[in-house]
């Protein structure tokens, strides 16, 4: 009778582990199917769905006196600039200041409205107020040089877009932002600090009065005119766009809030593209050639 006891409770037994099985109550592998009996789970897959996890908040932090506070805000869209991250290796990659890490957001360049897929995977920038840093591939694929203005908002991406970037290839473009939604971003671009509003205006000894020096005369705005022209930047200061147009032997148009700095215009994309050589040699390595119609 005993005997028949034992094997009785030995069948139950076996059928309680069977019927764990069956409704997976083993442990769970993020990422996958558990492995087989006998085998090792080994390593996740970094360029896989577990590379987005664990998503990390982390603690506040300041950066040139401002505090920022990292937090999971599911419908953050901002506007600022974007400035290159030096430190960041290849891939569409940015650092912000707040956002998940990782997390996913579109970036506009808001001169002409280009939109790409920018995986945010650092903390930063770690210098000055801008609002977040791009890598080198990233401003690429805007066709943006630094301090450029942008829309950041964040998305949630499909799964295919996802993976693209954890590998480190770029996304498809989104469609261009309508130039209407553009000029409203625009006038919420936050003033940029320059040197002479941050520095003490300097006290002026009284002199004596004079006769006013007779005004200069403004110069007169160029119109771009139909043709190939290579633009080495879109800035919001009116005197760096000076500054880099002397240097690249450019003139300076404006685009609503911004300042365009380009060379030509060229008949052709052939001599476009041979002055977009130069001037890209000269360290502006996100020139372009646009066409004016």
């Amino acid at each position: 009778m005993k005997s028949h006891a034992r094997i009785l409770v030995a069948s139950a037994g076996a059928v309680l582990l069977t019927g764990c099985s069956t409704l997976g109550l083993e442990e769970d592998y993020i990422g996958g199917a558990p492995p087989a009996s006998g085998q090792s789970a080994g390593p996740l897959d970094p360029e896989g769905p577990a590379g987005d996890y664990p998503v990390v908040i982390g603690p506040a932090y300041t950066v040139d006196g401002v505090t920022y506070t990292p937090e999971d805000a599911l419908n953050y869209d901002e506007v600022g600039y974007a400035v290159r991250d030096i430190d960041a290796g290849p891939g569409v990659t940015a650092a912000h200041h707040t956002l998940p890490l990782p997390s996913y957001v579109e970036v506009t360049e808001l001169d002409e409205g280009r939109t790409a897929l920018v995986r945010v995977e650092r903390r930063g920038p770690m210098k000055g107020n801008q609002l977040l840093a791009l890598s080198a591939d990233a401003m690429a694929q805007l066709g943006i040089a630094s301090s450029a203005p942008v829309r950041v908002r964040r998305v949630n991406p499909p799964e295919v877009e996802r993976a693209k970037l954890r590998s480190g290839e770029p996304a498809p473009l989104r469609i261009e932002t309508p130039e209407g939604l553009l000029t409203v971003l625009r006038r919420k671009l936050p003033e940029a600090r320059t040197e002479a509003s941050i520095r003490p205006a300097p006290v002026e000894s009284p002199t004596p009065a004079t006769t006013p020096a007779p005004e200069r005369p403004t110069p007169a705005t160029p119109v771009a005119i139909a043709g190939y022209y290579v633009q080495a930047g879109a800035y919001s200061e009116r005197a760096r766009a000076d500054r880099v147009a002397a240097r690249i032997g450019g003139q300076v148009y404006p685009a609503g809030r911004l300042w365009r700095v380009r060379s030509g215009p060229f008949a052709t994309a052939a001599e476009a593209d041979r002055d977009l050589a130069r001037i890209r040699a000269d360290g502006f390595g996100d020139a372009r050639v646009v066409r004016e119609d």
